[in-house]
């Protein structure tokens, strides 16, 4: 088993491009959440020619709609969204600077090759533990589009949030290595 890799973002080039498949990680520090609705409308500001409501680069995207905070926490539960449904809309986010997204399951090949042609990573959450994931996001702050309700962007602080690289800048995949690996 590999070590653990401490993540802080802002990431840099050299954490992206060191980081190799299969790797546990942990992040501490900023992560952005958003989903469908919240990627479709940073589109269209990057589209417009205006700023997003955050600093892209070296952003780490957490897929997410996470549930209203209960007994004290920031969150409540805040599960991994299926990542394939934001595949179609990675590409202007990469472009504009964003170098890790974090969901689980497997991506397409369209969005592999993104990944590659920007250095970006894509880092895989347990599905099913979103009350343990909302339990180690410390703050949650709405940045835009608050009508969206739990799929507002959100800027959240995280401390030692568990995840592990999945696909790396060279478009090795978890998703297609682990399972030939367990075959042999």
């Amino acid at each position: 088993m590999s070590d653990i890799v401490r993540l802080t973002p802002p990431l840099d080039d050299a954490q992206i491009r060191s980081l190799r498949v299969g790797t546990p990680v942990t992040i501490t520090g900023r992560m952005i959440g958003a989903r469908d609705q919240a990627h479709l409308r940073m589109i269209a500001a990057l589209e417009a020619g205006e700023r997003l409501p955050f600093d892209p680069a070296g952003a780490v995207m957490y897929y997410v709609g996470p549930t209203p905070s209960i007994s004290g926490q920031a969150v409540g539960a805040a599960g991994p969204t299926t990542s394939t449904r934001m595949d179609a809309l990675v590409e202007p986010l990469f472009a504009a600077g964003v170098r890790a997204t974090v969901g689980k399951g497997p991506r397409s090949d369209a969005a592999k090759e993104s990944m590659k042609r920007h250095g970006a990573v894509y880092l895989a959450a347990t599905g099913g533990a979103g009350a343990l994931l909302g339990a180690r996001i410390e703050k949650a702050e709405v940045l835009a589009y608050e009508d969206l309700g739990p799929e507002a962007l959100r800027m959240f602080e995280v401390r030692d949030f568990p995840a592990v690289v999945a696909i790396d800048v060279e478009g090795n995949d978890l998703f297609l290595s682990g399972p030939e690996r367990f075959r042999r």
